[in-house]
């Protein structure tokens, strides 16, 4: 077991990383239970897990009552949130009470919007069940659904009272959602960990090809990350944790342009993004072409995106750039980009002009 603290003073919270947790989840449960029944908000993919875990809480006294959703990014709608928050009124939830969200990013954000809204906010534990959600969404209180112009654009900080990592839940998902999801792994060595971005080149087929070590240990690696990021700026105001969105405004409007399906899949997303990332820093200077090249060569090498031509969509810079107008990190008609001086180091740069970034979109291959 590894326990990991997202230090945020009162409102500071575990993660718990264990194989075979899920089964023992009821034992972390039951004090926020309160000897009422527990609210489960899954999807039609996860029905195997809810199993395990209305087992566990009923093994722990707790009695449960589950909410299943459709799967996929369609669930981050208005429509699914009303669906949610009136089921959870029905069910008698209350401002004590904590919403479990068991499932994969989609989930984790629909639940903990309609935590931090419902009767002004309730409490809500993540027990993430994708590496996407494991290394990143479920920790550190983003919650959003999406809008008809973009991604995450309705949401709020809310942050879980729990969260219980179980890496064994990785072992019944498609390899594809794994891939997806490695790329937030991948992300933390791009951003300031050199040593770790070559623990990933040198450890990521095993990581993709289930190894149980090389799982628990990346997981881990990337949630205390993560957590002191979070634990530094919180609500994104000093610049430090917009760090964690390298590759997310070229992903974004990559996904945009996908209409948010499993066209293409965030985690995808977020490595074409990357990649782009890098290779507009080093067509600005910015960054040794070795470096870009380096991180596309990984990218492609273990199956992700490394550029627009591998997500398979056509379109334009001027199309793209559109897309990331809707970007909610838009400030006084500016957008600011995650750029790269090397692999581990980047930054946040105020001053990108969307033109040049619409001419390097063009040149990029299709």
């Amino acid at each position: 077991m590894t326990i990991i603290t997202v230090e945020l003073g009162a409102r500071s919270y575990p993660v718990i990383v264990e194989n075979g947790l899920l089964a023992k989840a009821g034992e972390h449960l039951a004090p926020l239970a309160r000897g009422r029944t527990m609210a489960i908000v899954t999807d039609e993919n996860v029905r195997p897990h809810l199993t395990t875990l209305q087992a566990s809480l009923s093994a722990a006294g707790v009695a449960s009552e589950a909410i299943i959703l459709p799967p996929g990014e369609g669930s981050k709608s208005w429509a699914m949130l009303e669906m949610l928050t009136d089921r959870l009124l029905d069910l008698g939830v209350e401002r004590g009470d904590h919403v479990v969200a068991l499932g994969g990013g989609v989930i984790g954000d629909l639940v903990g919007f309609a935590c931090s809204i419902l009767k002004r906010g309730c409490g809500f534990v993540q027990i993430p069940t994708t590496l996407l959600a494991q290394v990143d969404s479920s920790v550190g209180g983003k919650t959003a659904i999406n809008s008809r112009v973009g991604k995450n654009l309705i949401g709020a900080f809310h942050q879980p009272a729990l969260v219980l990592v179980d890496p064994t839940t990785l072992d019944t998902l498609p390899l594809r959602q794994v891939r997806a999801g490695y790329a937030e792994v991948v992300k933390y060595g791009l951003i300031d960990d050199f040593d770790f971005f070559e623990w990933c080149e040198i450890n990521a087929a095993a990581l993709l090809a289930g190894d149980s070590d090389a799982r628990a240990y990346a997981i881990a690696h990337s949630i205390a990350a993560k957590a002191r990021i979070v634990a530094e700026d919180e609500y994104e105001t000093t610049g430090k944790r917009a760090l964690l969105n390298l590759g997310h405004t070229f992903g974004h409007a990559l996904e945009a342009e996908a209409g948010f399906s499993d066209r293409l899949l965030h985690g995808e997303g977020v490595a074409a993004g990357m990649a782009l990332a890098f290779g507009y820093s080093a067509d600005r200077g910015i960054c040794p072409g070795q470096d870009a090249n380096r991180v596309t060569a990984h990218l492609g090498a273990i199956g992700l995106p490394d550029g627009i031509a591998a997500t398979g969509l056509k379109a334009d810079g001027a199309t793209l750039v559109g897309h990331m107008m809707h970007d909610k990190k838009m400030a006084a008609g500016t957008l600011p980009f995650l750029l790269a001086r090397g692999i581990g180091q980047t930054y946040l740069d105020k001053s990108v002009d969307l033109a040049a970034v619409s001419v390097f979109l063009d040149a990029q291959p299709r």
